[in-house]
């Protein structure tokens, strides 16, 4: 999917299909602001919003490229650290959608426990709101370390830390593949990415 009218087709196929915008945002890797655009771009005739389009496909639907992509995210943050013997956390936080595979291999390898969050972009109610899931592990006082795929704007990052803390969890780091805004930490959260992407005009 290279083309503009590529990802203006696809976020309107998403829509009819019943996604939520925020879910469109997801599956596409951009911002709300864009997925706006694309679905309304004919009748407005504004400018497209700056931001970039990433298609990881080719790995994400492979499990034995995951496994690998999870594995350079622990030893991303693992050179990073000062004393890489400490353990990083007692859960991992996997952001739904494509945080999860990542999360679920990464507390395998790590032996931790598994905590899915819902992020409020993806609540159809007229006030959304985010949540953790109560069929996966809770988060109160304990270490967290919160994983996803791409870091777009910052705002769902920054609803994930708000509700740990306010949940009596610790948040201690997050890891994305992708950081489209160069972001070094949220609300004093280190962000440990990949790849920093940037577009240049």
């Amino acid at each position: 999917m290279s083309s503009l009218d590529d990802l203006i087709a696809r976020a309107k196929v998403l829509l009819s299909e019943g996604h939520s915008p925020g879910q469109i945002a997801d599956e596409l890797s951009l911002s709300m602001e864009t997925v706006t655009w694309l679905l309304t771009q004919a009748k407005g005739g504004t400018a497209a919003p700056k931001d970039v389009h990433i298609d990881w496909t080719a790995v994400s639907s492979q499990a034995p490229l995951l496994d690998g992509i999870a594995q350079m995210l622990l030893n991303r943050y693992y050179t990073a650290q000062k004393d890489p013997a400490s353990p990083a956390a007692d859960v991992i936080v996997g952001i739904a959608l494509s945080g999860i595979p990542l999360a679920t291999i990464i507390s395998v390898q790590e032996a931790t426990q598994l905590a899915i969050y819902h992020p409020s972009k993806q609540n159809a109610s007229e006030h959304p709101i985010g949540s953790i899931s109560g069929n996966f592990a809770s988060v109160a006082d304990e270490r967290c370390i919160i994983v996803d795929d791409v870091i777009t704007s910052g705002n769902t990052m920054r609803e994930v830390v708000k509700y740990l803390k306010k949940h009596g969890a610790v948040p201690v780091a997050i890891w994305v593949i992708f950081d489209k805004r160069g972001i070094k930490d949220i609300d004093g959260v280190p962000v440990y990415s990949l790849f920093k992407i940037s577009r240049i005009d």
